[in-house]
């Protein structure tokens, strides 16, 4: 098996969380007496931001009645973060499907697990443990998160850091990521990705992906496959993955599957 690493983004490749971000951050907004109220629309546009406190400060670039401080981004900050973890403890917020099926799989295989996230370790930890009733470093090899790395994804450097921290290569491991920003990242670093989409990225443009769903499924609940795709398989389990890191053109898109065959 050439597989030796999967490496998971958090929010809304683990669990559906992003609507619940957005919530927190009107929170935080409204406490702030700030005249925010980001939507759903207006959330989708800023989720090709990465990092709260970036999408925070492009809206204060917009907003010129309020000078632009840094103190002030990570204090209005550090307030959305709270509300959020408080909100996620409340909230009915699962694993996304496959999630704990595929973790659970590739640990009795002895196939490292890691973690390359822009959210914070404080969240990471509030998700895990609430739906796992563990602790991430229980689960995972290694845990990267916006606490540790300069630049956020679409960088390579929090990819590049935990294939360092698995002492693995590229080549054998696999990403599992839900946006464009999280695919760039992951492909720049070397990687094959795994994209499973939802309501805020499922328009988003995952070229050089090598598999694109809704989901990573389950053997009686099949994910739906992005019509780019060509893929037999009804869930993502350790198998699927050796066969993205092990083929050439099993998994190309269909695009590119088509200019194969016209140069043949």
């Amino acid at each position: 098996m050439k597989l030796e690493g999967i490496i998971f983004d958090v929010d809304g490749t683990i669990a559906d969380t992003e609507d619940i971000h957005r919530q927190a951050f009107n929170k935080a907004f409204s406490e702030y007496n700030l005249n925010w109220h980001w939507s759903r629309e207006k959330y989708h546009e800023l989720l090709f931001i990465s990092g709260g406190k970036e999408r925070i400060r492009k809206c204060l670039t917009e907003d010129n009645t309020i000078n632009i401080d840094n103190s002030f981004i990570k204090e209005l900050h550090k307030c959305k973060s709270e509300y959020y973890r408080s909100m996620l403890i409340s909230a009915d917020i699962k694993l996304r499907p496959g999630i704990k099926r595929l973790i659970t799989e590739a640990k009795n295989l002895n196939i490292k697990l890691g973690i390359a996230t822009n959210s914070s370790s404080a969240n990471l930890t509030t998700l895990i443990k609430k739906n796992l009733n563990t602790q991430p470093e229980q689960l995972f090899n290694t845990i990267v998160t916006s606490d540790i790395v300069l630049e956020k994804k679409p960088s390579p450097e929090i990819y590049h850091r935990a294939l360092f921290n698995l002492n693995l290569s590229a080549e054998n491991c696999v990403a599992i990521e839900d946006t464009a920003n999280g695919n760039i990242s992951a492909l720049t670093a070397g990687l094959r990705t795994v994209i499973t989409t939802h309501a805020y990225t499922k328009d988003n443009d995952f070229n050089g992906a090598s598999l694109v769903v809704n989901n990573l499924g389950e053997p009686d609940s099949a994910f739906s496959v992005n019509k780019n795709f060509d893929c037999k398989n009804s869930y993502v389990d350790v198998e699927l993955l050796n066969k993205i890191v092990t083929s050439k053109n099993d998994f190309l898109q269909k695009e590119e599957l088509l200019k194969v065959s016209e140069r043949i």
